[in-house]
This record gives C-alpha cells, structure tokens and sequence, in this order.
C-alpha cells in the first residue's frame, strides 16, 4: 500500500497548497490551546457514542501521542478509543497493514462488536484500505485531512514519505477493492479543510454518496486531530448507530464552525 496516485487522477493533479498556507500550519500551535480550552465542553457537549471500539491513526512521521487528545475525548463520550500501537507511522513498511489487520480482528473477538476507524492524514489512507479488506470487521472511517482521492504530488510531504518508506509515490499499485478513492462498504466521512498547508484539500474530499460524505471545517493540517470542531464531526460520526447512518447538517450555531459545502 502506497501513496500512489490513482491513473484515472493522475490527468488534472491540483497544485500542492501554497507557501503561505504551509506557513500558515503555525496554526496548530493555537489550536492545540483551543483544544485545552474547550475540553470541558467537549468532554459533555460532543456527541456520546454506545461504547464500540474505535481505533485511531496516526498521521506520517507521528504516533499516538498526536491522537491523545482526541482519543481523550472519545474515551470520555463513552467510545473505547484505542491507538494504533505501531510507533511513529514511517509509512507502508512490510508488516505494517497486517499488523493493523491483526489489531483490528482483536478488538473485534475481544469487544464482539465492529470497530470504527479514524485516520489522520496517512492514517486515513490506511483506514481506508482496511475497511476494504476487513469489511466484516469495520463499521465507519473518518478521515482528517487524508490525500486519498488524488495524486501525491498535490501535497507538500511527498518527498517526505519516500524518504520515510523508502518507495517511490508514482510507482504503480493495484489496490484490493479498487483505487483509494472509490466508494467504501462501509459508511465514510472525509473531513477537510480548505486552508490546509500540506495536502490541497481537492483530493481530501470523498464523493457523496448514500454513505458517504465530506465534512468542511477551519484548520491546519498538523492541528486537525485536536481542532474542536473536528472533534466534535467525529464523534457525531462516530455516534450514529450501527446500519443507520445520516449524513452530518450543520444547524444553529454549528454553522460558525462548520462552512456550507456541497460536493
């Protein structure tokens, strides 16, 4: 498993995002204080989930550190969150998707229920392709910020994860069920940002779908996993009970964090 662009994406790639919103990733500094902030509102207010388990993903070169604090509030909104366990993600090394395929099939014997993935970034790819090979197992995705639906080379950490994995972004690969980008079997939320300063949110974004969706919120890349309003579009996701998904609406004061977008 890679991040190798799809052939059918591969026509129209987007620009990578430009030096001032990569500069403008600063912006995780305060939204890791926002996060301290709201926390007691978010540890009450976000949505409560019917304690199935829920495995998170770090990001490249991150490892569960990153996700502690969303993982916090997870495991508070009654969630049994849980990270990935695998050190600092250094991309698809040998093992590594069977390692997590192993993880996720243990949840499952030991909770007797599915398991619901989040994945930041990579760790969105990642999710992804486990729900499509273990889609008895797994019961929702959520991405944050994850460059599945189009070429790498729209993002400015290319270079970064060949070195990190030591392949190539553009070498071909055939991926079980179909490119990253196709629909999932399970219900799928891509949350995104527009002013994201690593991956150009054009290819964050999922097709809409009967179960599926994209979610828009203001954030940084590096500061979404604790960006509050992403927090709380994953528990709501995260909320829904099993086999009876619905799309996510923004109503009242939800709108001041959540722009209107259509896909």
């Amino acid at each position: 498993m890679t991040l190798s662009a799809d052939a059918s994406l591969a026509v129209d790639i987007p620009s990578p995002p430009s030096r001032l919103l990569l500069a403008l990733e600063l912006r995780a500094l305060p939204e890791l204080a926002a996060f301290g902030i709201s926390y007691p509102l978010l540890r009450v207010a976000a949505p409560r989930g019917d304690g199935h388990p829920v495995l998170v993903l770090p990001g490249l070169s991150t490892s569960d550190r990153s996700t502690a604090p969303l993982r916090a509030i997870l495991r508070r909104r009654n969630f049994a969150a849980v990270g990935w366990g695998l050190g600092i993600n250094r991309g698809p090394h040998l093992g590594t998707l069977e390692a997590m395929s192993d993880r996720i099939k243990s949840l499952a014997d030991e909770s007797g229920r599915t398991i619901s993935l989040v994945g930041w970034s990579l760790g969105g790819i990642y999710a992804r392709q486990l729900s499509r090979l273990l889609p008895d197992h797994v019961r929702s995705v959520v991405t944050l910020a994850s460059p599945f639906a189009g070429s790498p080379r729209a993002t400015n950490v290319w270079r970064l994860y060949e070195r990190y994995s030591g392949e190539r972004i553009d070498q071909p690969r055939d991926y079980p069920g179909g490119p990253l980008s196709d629909p999932l079997p399970v219900p799928s939320s891509a949350v995104f940002s527009r002013s994201d300063g690593i991956c150009s949110w054009q290819i964050c974004v999922e097709k809409t779908g009967n179960q599926s969706e994209s979610i828009e919120i203001r954030s940084s890349h590096c500061g979404m996993g604790f960006n509050p309003a992403a927090i709380f579009a994953v528990a709501d996701r995260l909320a829904q009970s099993e086999g009876e998904w619905r799309p996510f609406h923004a109503r009242g004061l939800r709108r001041l964090f959540f722009p209107a977008s259509s896909f």
